[in-house]
Order: C-alpha cells, then structure tokens, then sequence
C-alpha cells in the first residue's frame, strides 16, 4: 500500500461549507482542501465567477497554493447537510444570511462563525438552532486582492471554537469539535478550543477593534498610529472602554489583558492595518457597526459610558455609510 493511500485511509475526511470566499474564508478553505477534505464554497457575485472560472489562488507565508477547481455555489439548497459550516461573511451579512443556510445544517452539523465581532454566534442560532451553532473566532492577518485571488501576510490562522455560553449542555453537533480540530491540523492550521469562548470572544475584539477605529479615524498604517504618543493615548483609552463593555457583559478579564493587547500592538507590522481599516478607507461595506458600533450600543444598553468610541462612531459613520449607498 503507498504512502498515499495510506494517509487517506487515516484522514477522517470531513464535508465543509465555507461560507464566504473571501480573504479568511478562502485561506482557511483552500487549505482544508488541500488537505483532503470536501469544501464547497457559498459565494456570490465576482466571487463566485472566478472560483468557478478559475479555481483559488493563495499567495502564503505558509506556502503558495493554487486550486485550479473547487467546488463553489450560491445556493445552500444544491450542497445538502454537511459536518462544518463555516460562516466566513463579514459581521454585518450574518443575520441576513443565516436563514439561507439551513439546508446545510442536520442534527449533527455544527455551525462555526469566524468573523470579527461578539454577536455573529447568538444570530445565527436564532436562525439555526441553539444545538448546532458554536462559538468561535479566527486570527490571521489575510486580504482578498481579487476575487479567487488570497493573499496571507502573516500568522498561521488560528482559529479557537468551541460551545457557547448558554448553550445547551448535549448535542450531536459537539462530536464534531474534536473531528474539525484534526481538520484543521491535518491542513497545517492551528486549532484550539478554550475552556471559555466568551472570553476568548472578547479577547479577540478587545485586540482588533481599538486600533482598527482609532488607524480608520487617523488614516494611518500600525506603525504610525502606535507611535504618534496623541493616537496612542487614544488607543489606550479605547481598549478601556471595550475591557469596561466585556466586563458588564459577564466577561472574566484577566489582569493583564489590556497589556498582553499592547505587546501585540507593538510587534505588529508597520506597514500593516485591520480590515475594518481597509475597508472603510477604500469605501467598501465594513463591520463598523459590529464592531465600533457595538461598542457603543452595548456599552449604552449596560450603562457603561464610551465616550471615545461615541467620537470615532461619529467621525468614521458618515464614511461607513456612503459605502453602503
């Protein structure tokens, strides 16, 4: 028996929905693909066009890797219930797109949101079942520089899931926890499962959306928006209001966390920036309103003052909102 057939007899092979080509959603697809598993990708659009032309192009620090087919669909109906669904849109599709993608989902699917915010998760279980949704995140520094075209600058994708807060205690859909964790170290992916997804939810926002508002305000790159002391207090200032929000929402801090954010800040590349950043400087549909806008609306809901993200949702809606009309 060859290698070969060996390591397919020892893949257990999973059937995942990705749902939404873009920059994660294409990386963290193309890899579980070449890995083995059966993707199908959920597009629209240019993006659909060029997968179905073209295939996938991932430029990687982790290696280049082109597809020259995959499997890609706007239509959940014509792929039927697979193991993972992986909600790969941006925050602001999800509670439009949830109800379209229940014919992927059985009693054992799990539902797996990666993008940027702290609400996906609670709106796609309204839509698909408490059972089935967990909650989850993913890190990676990633654009799309053309429909079907990847590239990923730097960081290995992580991605930490694992079941929600409320959720209930048993369900199918658990089993396949461990099963896409193997998935996704069998693609070259780090996976890891916290004991506290809120937590961890949280942590990931508290990291993303300050600098992402305060650089989008300041129209500057990581490394001019650290350095320039004024932006930096602002930055500061900003990550308190977001530990303060979590904090009334049930989020267990640990002490360090506003420091750790910092280190991370600090290390990043200079010349880099945060999709929301991206986006809303090249007047694209952004997750402002998941992301700055959430600050401020849970923060208001809870009582807890922000009066730096009442400024920078000030400065950056007129922006956000051009690109929407």
């Amino acid at each position: 028996m060859s290698h070969t057939d060996t390591a397919a007899r020892q893949l257990d092979r999973l059937r995942v929905a990705v749902v939404g080509a873009g920059a994660i959603g294409g990386v963290l697809g193309a890899r579980l693909q070449q890995a083995g598993h059966d993707v199908v990708f959920i597009a629209r659009g240019a993006t659909l066009a060029a997968l179905q032309a073209r295939g996938l192009v991932l430029e990687s620090i982790d290696g280049d890797l082109t597809l020259p087919s995959v499997q890609a669909t706007d239509d959940p109906g014509t792929v039927g219930v697979v193991d993972v669904v992986l909600v790969c849109v941006k925050a602001t599709q999800v509670a439009s797109l949830a109800p379209s993608l229940r014919p992927l989902v059985g009693p054992a699917t799990a539902v797996i949101p990666v993008q940027n915010g702290v609400e996906a998760s609670e709106l796609l279980a309204t839509a698909l079942g408490e059972s089935n949704v967990l909650e989850g995140l993913g890190r990676v520094l990633v654009e799309q520089v053309a429909p079907g075209h990847i590239r990923h600058t730097a960081v290995t994708p992580i991605i930490e899931f694992g079941r929600r807060a409320g959720a209930p205690e048993q369900s199918a859909a658990y089993a396949q926890i461990p099963r896409f964790a193997a998935a996704l170290r069998s693609a070259g992916l780090v996976a890891q499962l916290p004991d506290d997804m809120g937590v961890a939810q949280w942590e990931k926002f508290l990291f993303i959306e300050p600098i992402g508002a305060v650089g989008a305000a300041a129209r500057v790159s990581f490394g001019v928006v650290r350095s320039v002391p004024a932006s930096r207090a602002l930055i500061d200032a900003a990550l308190h209001e977001v530990r303060d929000v979590g904090r009334a929402v049930g989020v267990k801090w640990p002490a360090d966390a506003i420091d750790r954010v910092w280190a991370r800040y600090d290390s990043l590349p200079a010349d880099g920036s945060t999709s929301l950043q991206r986006d809303l400087m090249a007047g694209r549909p952004s997750e402002f309103e998941a992301q700055t806008g959430a600050v401020v609306r849970i923060g208001r809901a809870h009582g807890v003052p922000t009066p730096v993200h009442d400024m920078l949702y000030a400065v950056l809606l007129p922006t956000a909102q051009r690109a929407l009309s």
